[in-house]
């Protein structure tokens, strides 16, 4: 656990618990003053392992020792709330875990008794709680399904774990007037939060609702895991919320009235069921995973379309830009110097190095032949920023051959990035240390030198200022991003998304008035973040919002989902690919409602957009649980992992739902026979 000095570390981080109490506590709608007061006051950090705590105020449970979870704190402020603690009581806390919940009632009543079953966790929380200077809690390690009794009665009792009924043992040390808050439900499934008030020995329950804990294990509970059945069978995510449960049954009938059958991806009429967003500026085609063929291969067909019938000429993708320029060259057959290095080869090379992307690309080429005028060819870019390496090697061959003495200018700039550029996270490490000096300056000094410049430049070739002009950009994008990220998840996320944005309209810029995009990304970068917990919680924003923002409604945002199949994913960052089965959607998800749902077709589309089918948005509006799966996909936690709050219809325009899919078709890294050298995909 953390071991740092705690009032320095409770000073570290006052502001960012003051931020999660305002958007995940207050903003959820927790208002209770006690409560709130607490949440502020106990630092979360401080009961974290030492290597999450730059997590520790993340809306997210977070994992501790023994397999364990500490709750999100929406969760712990929850049960706090239900639990109605007051000044003078004595709790009794169920599953203790890391201690964080017992320190948070601490903060409010008379005595806390916790309970934990692993010993290693409650030596661990005696070490948190002494830090974060909680005095009142008494901790043992036994059974919590069989309470406290020597400590009996007791005015309130929260429970950290879902039971398959409310255990007699702990009805029996609720004193009169107490409260007992506990998750009951399924083993590995949904469970209710329930509120039981003794009053004058009957037992009355209020139920609070959807909620996903790990099982209470003991004599009345459930039974202990047998140690040669799966791990996942037990993980349920614990403390986190579930979302609302609205009208699932008006939700499933809504969907079944408007849902539009999806013919085959390869038929014509498949794309041709999007030619009502034909006439908008920009397109963003989403995706529920990195690695489904289904995904990529709708979203060519679309494509294929947009730009066939409706006059698109750029394809917009989240991948890096030099990597993208590979693409880009050789569909749109230009001339210029082969970059040193391999495209798509940074981690993950599955999710642009596939065959469906490659048949794209051919057909995208075989298209852009017939047209003669390069200018008016359909061009392929890249949107992200994490291309340091590659970008500053673009930006300084390009000042070679245009301007020596900028080059020169160049190199004694970027020189400030030289030990970091195979390494840029380790730039964000040591922009941490006190009086490091950053590179923020010089390479924004190059940028804006490379932009005073430009109408010189440009009559040397403006697709080749563009490529250079976009590097330097990224160059300085990706300076702030790796410095941001030890800062907080959102402001590196924002920095990411606002440089794709600026990205995209720079490229439209460049390509003049009549410009017209479609942008590949994942259904978190291109669905409205405003209408997520990414932009209600945690103060995210996302290249779909902005779009939003600048284009209104002549932006179309899609969204792509499905229940189950096979997708390319790994288990951790930069690990192997491998080929995982995904698990139907959890009960009340918004994949669930389009699973279950009495549709004609099992694949199909919701025309989401206002106006359109009102009587299909309404009974949608209320936030569900919407999955994704981004390069990372660990089933075996997946509620907590890939799990989120959303109002669809307000999130996108149009959903694309494909019930089971397959993963993608990685490709080899040898080349390919008979492709020309400069090939993208000849690796």
């Amino acid at each position: 656990m953390y071991e740092a000095d705690p009032v320095a570390a409770q000073e570290d981080q006052k502001s960012l618990r003051e931020l999660m109490v305002e958007r995940q506590i207050r903003g959820r709608g927790i208002a209770d003053p006690a409560v709130l007061d607490a949440m502020r006051e106990v630092p979360r950090h401080v009961f974290v392992d030492e290597h999450l705590v730059e997590h520790a105020y993340a809306d997210t449970p977070l994992p501790i020792a023994a397999g364990q979870t500490i709750s999100q704190p929406y969760i712990v402020a929850l049960m706090a709330e239900a639990v109605e603690p007051r000044p003078g009581d004595r709790v009794l806390d169920v599953g203790a875990g890391s201690g964080y919940a017992a320190a948070i009632i601490g903060r409010i009543v008379d005595q806390v008794f916790a309970i934990e079953r692993h010993p290693e966790l409650v030596e661990a929380a005696r070490r948190s709680l002494a830090l974060a200077g909680s005095d009142n809690v008494e901790l043992r390690t036994g059974d919590g399904t069989l309470g406290w009794p020597e400590e009996a009665p007791f005015d309130a009792i929260l429970v950290a774990a879902g039971g398959p009924e409310v255990p007699p043992s702990l009805l029996e040390q609720l004193a009169p007037g107490g409260r007992l808050v506990i998750p009951i439900g399924e083993l590995n499934g949904r469970q209710r939060l329930l509120r039981i008030r003794n009053e004058d020995g009957e037992f009355v329950r209020e139920d609070l609702g959807a909620v996903a804990f790990v099982p209470l294990i003991g004599e009345e509970g459930w039974q202990p895991p047998d140690p040669r059945s799966p791990a996942s069978l037990l993980d349920g995510g614990a403390g986190t919320s579930g979302g609302r449960d609205g009208r699932p049954g008006e939700a499933k009938t809504a969907i079944a009235r408007h849902a539009e059958a999806l013919p085959p991806i390869e038929s014509p009429a498949f794309a041709g069921l999007f030619d009502r967003i034909g006439d908008t500026k920009v397109v963003l085609l989403g995706e529920a995973t990195h690695g489904t063929s289904e995904f990529y291969r709708s979203r060519a067909a679309i494509t294929r379309r947009l730009i066939e019938e409706h006059g698109f000429n750029i394809v917009a993708v989240e991948a890096d830009w030099p990597d993208a320029a590979w693409i880009d060259r050789h569909v749109r057959g230009l001339d210029g110097r082969r970059p040193e290095g391999r495209p798509f080869t940074r981690f993950p090379t599955w999710m642009w190095q596939n065959a469906e992307v490659r048949a794209f690309a051919d057909w995208l080429h075989d298209h852009n032949a017939e047209i003669e005028e390069v200018d008016r060819r359909v061009s392929f870019h890249g949107l992200d920023l994490y291309s340091l390496n590659a970008s500053i090697r673009v930006v300084l061959d390009y000042l070679d051959r245009v301007d020596p003495e900028a080059a020169a200018a160049a190199r004694e700039r970027y020189g400030c990035l030289s030990p970091w550029q195979r390494d840029p996270i380790a730039y964000g490490r040591a922009a941490l240390r006190h009086g490091f000096l950053t590179c923020e300056k010089p390479v924004t000094e190059m940028l804006e030198s490379l932009l005073d410049k430009r109408l010189d430049y440009i009559a040397e070739g403006s697709q080749a200022f563009l490529d250079a002009a976009q590097n330097a950009r990224l160059i300085a994008a990706a300076e702030q991003y790796y410095r941001a990220m030890y800062y907080g998840a959102a402001e590196s996320w924002n920095l990411r998304d606002r440089h794709m944005f600026e990205t995209l309209t720079a490229v439209l810029d460049a390509r003049g008035p009549q410009s017209k995009a479609v942008v590949w990304a994942h259904n978190s970068h291109v669905g409205n973040a405003a209408a997520t917990e990414m932009g209600v919680v945690r103060g995210e924003l996302n290249i779909g919002q902005l779009c939003r923002e600048r284009f209104g409604t002549e932006a179309a945002l899609i969204g792509f989902g499905t229940d189950r199949g096979t997708v390319a994913a790994a288990s951790d960052w930069d690990g192997p690919m491998e080929i995982k089965k995904v698990r139907p959607a959890l009960a009340g998800s918004y994949e669930a409602l389009c699973r279950d749902a009495p549709t004609e077709s099992a694949d199909f589309l919701l025309d989401l957009r206002a106006g359109s089918h009102d009587t299909l948005r309404d009974p949608l509006l209320l936030p569900q649980l919407e999955r994704a799966i981004g390069v990372i996909y660990r089933p075996e936690s997946e509620f907590s992992s890939h799990y989120f709050e959303a109002s669809l219809p307000v999130q996108f325009d149009l959903y694309v739902w494909l019930a089971e899919t397959r993963a993608v078709e990685a490709l080899p890294a040898a080349p390919i026979e008979g492709a020309p050298d400069t090939y993208p995909f000849g690796l």
